[in-house]
């Protein structure tokens, strides 16, 4: 049946139901327009029409009574019933307390149980949040002074969070008040990091940079007519500068890598080659620190899902690290190999060195910015600070995984476990 033939079925079907709901309408107005024709004089050629008027009457939708204000008002009220206080408390995210004049819990969202525990109704708002700013809140809105507030609270246990309070009065009349706590210990956190961020990029720039001004100034003077001093001078200043390019470019790469957070999928990469090209780019640093760098590659294919410029990146900052950190132990062991049975499928990279390794407090932080665990002795190997972080958010976008494992005079291993399936 095509889709004319069944909606012409479908109104055949509405059309006989309105006659048939008013068929004792329909029937008094057939006797009535009858009676009229019989004993009225009336021309054959109304009778027709009229009839007709009365069948296409009866098959009209019926009107649909109009609300009055007052059951619109109690539709109102029924569907308000329905939203109690606590179920609209259940569907807001933060925790949410409400209260009554005395100051007493009145009932709290489950989110607010989770955040602060041990809080139940007729609890008193005063003895649970003892803080002084809680306190001026509390005061100022169950005094009436203020219709809602709002201040900054921090919760120390069972972990410190940041929350920002708003008060306010729960309608008119009511004699009920409401606290949301919103959550800004995330939001803190990042603008701590940007603070300490700035903070460090800047010290690192200025430590140079003094040091240059203090070189022109000396030239400019004592140092003026000394072919000696001015030929030292120019090499350390050409070292500073050297040394703010490389902080400058890793902080570049540090702020590209955040704007694109996603690797570009359906790119794979040859591990083993990218090993063999960074270990040949760093054999001159090799050779000058008197490392060796001995090559465990697996047997088979060794390819990942990846980029290859990114990755690297991140074997070529381990390996220098491992010849520059490590010389003293003066080998440096790069592995390639499957991952253990039972593991997520992957391939695992070992950078292995034998220097005087990385005291356990350390090994936590040392991929944060700027976080030396000798701060003499990593500007003495040109370091920025940053290419263990680089590494990280390399990595993050990889999906893949850094591990490290050191002991104090054992040297130390940094692992990358990359999946082999993006």
């Amino acid at each position: 049946m095509t889709d004319l033939e069944s909606g012409r079925n479908t109104r055949a079907r509405i059309l006989a139901a309105r006659l048939f709901s008013s068929r004792w309408l329909l029937a008094a107005g057939v006797v009535s327009v009858f009676i009229a024709y019989a004993f009225g004089d009336i021309s054959a050629y109304v009778l027709v029409p009229a009839l007709l008027l009365l069948v296409a009457a009866a098959m009209l939708p019926a009107a649909v009574p109009s609300e009055t204000p007052q059951r619109a008002l109690a539709i109102e009220a029924i569907g308000l019933q329905r939203l109690s206080g606590e179920y609209l408390a259940a569907a807001v995210a933060d925790p949410l307390i409400i209260f009554d004049r005395a100051g007493t819990i009145v009932h709290a969202n489950a989110a607010a149980f989770a955040a602060f525990g041990g809080i139940a109704p007729g609890m008193s708002l005063s003895l649970k949040f003892r803080a002084p700013e809680m306190q001026a809140l509390l005061d100022g809105i169950l005094s009436g002074d203020v219709a809602s507030d709002a201040v900054d609270y921090l919760e120390k246990l069972p972990v410190e969070r940041a929350y920002r309070v708003s008060a306010s009065s729960v309608g008119h009349g009511t004699d009920l008040y409401v606290l949301v706590f919103k959550d800004q210990s995330e939001a803190r956190r990042i603008d701590r990091m940007r603070a300490d961020f700035i903070a460090n990029a800047s010290h690192e720039l200025r430590t140079p940079l003094a040091s240059i001004a203090g070189f022109i100034e000396t030239l400019r003077g004592p140092a003026r007519n000394d072919p000696a001093a001015r030929e030292q001078f120019l090499q350390i200043m050409h070292s500073q500068t050297s040394r703010m390019a490389r902080l400058i470019d890793d902080l570049l790469s540090l702020s590209r890598l955040e704007m694109k957070p996603y690797l570009k999928p359906g790119t794979t990469v040859d591990l083993r080659r990218i090993l063999e090209s960074v270990i040949d780019s760093l054999g001159p640093l090799a050779r000058d620190t008197n490392v060796v760098i001995d090559r465990d590659f697996a047997d088979g294919p060794l390819e990942v899902p990846g980029d290859g410029d990114e990755l690297f990146q991140v074997f070529e900052n381990l390996l220098e690290n491992a010849c520059k950190y490590g010389q003293s132990g003066g080998r440096v062991v790069v592995s390639i190999k499957q991952s253990d049975a039972g593991a997520e499928p992957g391939i695992d990279v070992i950078i292995r060195d034998f220097g005087p390794g990385i005291p356990e407090e350390h090994i936590p932080r040392i991929t944060e910015r700027f976080y030396r665990i000798d701060v003499e002795t990593s500007r003495t190997q040109k370091g920025t600070g940053l290419g263990l972080s680089i590494v990280k958010h390399i990595l993050t976008r990889h999906n893949a995984r850094l591990s490290i494992k050191s002991e104090v005079g054992n040297g130390a291993a940094f692992s990358v476990h990359l999946p082999t399936h993006g």
